[in-house]
């Protein structure tokens, strides 16, 4: 239960590591590891041998929450020139186009979860080629020796979506195998330093004014935040950050991502949740914020470095309508070249910010006890 926003929680690490007794932060900050692990598992995995059965006809992702993730981590990798679709399944059925000529990857990092054992043992049935990702001594790692398929193991490091490198990387090396995209080691190993350069900037001892994602979570409490992106590795992190509200604050977020935003979420602008009128400043992290409406539409616009060029004009010109209507907007900028550094980079400081909202709020981070109820639910129908 939230016990209402208090920004002293924020202000020295003793604090935050109080208010976070799983060390959900300690998990984030452990997505640098989580790549060169995962690395070295694929290898040890012998993933390399899908290759020898040559070039798919499509790569079916399942997985639901970060594991799903990993699927639009993939295609967005892969660009819009893949030599071959990348489709993510969400959900208990396999379409009926999928066969033998098609690989489909598992990816559970508990290994646990139904609908992607409902897929994958399909996909086995269907001869499709086959990749298994996550926990060891799993129903999905029983799965992969019954079905022959490769199986590579996450070390869990917490709750399922604190393992999304863990969870993603293989997929990405699967891809590389085959052909389909190009990540060397090299930028394997960039975008991990870019990660721990992230981890480093949100560490808990850094004072909210120096803090980027402390600074953030502290602008967005009370809002209702709108997260859009600016291109479709953004919108991979974007879909990330609404997720991750969720999870760790108990918090709502809207997903968008121009173009489609300013066909329909863009009227949000002049609805219920608009302020009304332009704040000062609604940027200024200084400023008195006592006239301020309770609850307000907030504007995050993950923007990354390599944008098509109208959609660079649409997002310019959707912020600057949100900050005329008086909407708080922040941005997040994509560091690095390759869309793999942007995508971690976004992901990273979003991590951080849901975090120490939660934190700001009162929430401990890790458990979810909502969704262990409707399991719970379910199981009884």
């Amino acid at each position: 239960m939230s016990a209402g926003l208090d920004p002293a929680r924020l202000e020295d690490a003793a604090a935050v590591e109080a208010a976070d007794p799983a060390g959900m932060l300690r998990q984030v900050a452990s997505s640098a590891a989580q790549v060169r692990e995962a690395q070295r598992a694929a290898a040890e995995a012998g993933i390399a041998g899908l290759a020898e059965d040559g070039r798919p006809r499509a790569i079916v992702v399942a997985g639901m929450g970060a594991a799903g993730l990993s699927g639009d981590v993939l295609a967005a990798v892969c660009g819009p020139g893949c030599a071959v679709p990348v489709t993510t399944v969400r959900g208990y059925r396999l379409p009926g186009w999928v066969g033998a000529a098609d690989l489909v990857i598992a990816v559970s990092g508990s290994g646990e979860t139904e609908e992607t054992l409902e897929i994958a043992a399909e996909a086995a049935r269907r001869g499709c080629r086959l990749l298994f990702v996550g926990g060891a001594d799993s129903q999905l790692a029983a799965l992969s020796e019954r079905s022959r398929g490769v199986f590579v193991p996450v070390r869990p490091v917490g709750p399922p979506r604190a393992a999304l490198w863990g969870l993603t990387v293989p997929v990405l090396l699967a891809a590389r195998t085959l052909g389909l995209t190009q990540v060397p080691d090299e930028t394997l190993e960039s975008t991990a330093v870019l990660l721990e350069d992230v981890a480093h900037r949100c560490r808990p001892s850094s004072e909210p004014f120096l803090n980027p994602a402390k600074r953030m979570a502290l602008d967005l409490a009370g809002d209702v935040p709108m997260v859009w992106a600016s291109s479709e590795p953004a919108a991979a992190a974007a879909y990330r950050m609404c997720s991750q509200l969720n999870e760790n604050a108990k918090y709502p977020g809207i997903f968008g991502a121009v173009p489609e935003a300013d066909h329909n979420q863009v009227m949000a602008f002049d609805g219920f949740f608009a302020r009304g009128g332009s704040p000062s400043d609604p940027d200024d992290f200084f400023r008195d914020r006592t006239n301020d409406p309770e609850h307000a539409l907030h504007l995050v616009m993950m923007r990354d470095v390599d944008e098509h060029p109208r959609l660079r004009k649409r997002s310019e010109a959707s912020t600057a309508m949100a900050r005329d209507r008086g909407v708080a907007v922040t941005e997040i900028r994509a560091e690095g070249e390759h869309p793999l550094e942007r995508i971690a980079t976004l992901i990273a400081l979003a991590d951080y910010v849901t975090v120490y909202l939660a934190i700001a709020l009162g929430v401990d981070p890790t458990p979810v006890p909502a969704i262990q109820e409707l399991k719970a639910r379910i199981s009884q129908i």
